[in-house]
């Protein structure tokens, strides 16, 4: 999956789930706030 020029939005990403969401799309190129 290629995320590259993309912004993601991910809630509760400060640990759990939501840390390794916002970890694998930042590594894909996608924007995370």
């Amino acid at each position: 999956m290629r995320l590259k020029d993309k912004v993601a939005i991910i809630t509760g990403g400060a640990r759990g789930m939501g840390s390794a969401e916002s970890i694998m799309f930042a590594n894909e190129g996608a924007k995370v706030v």
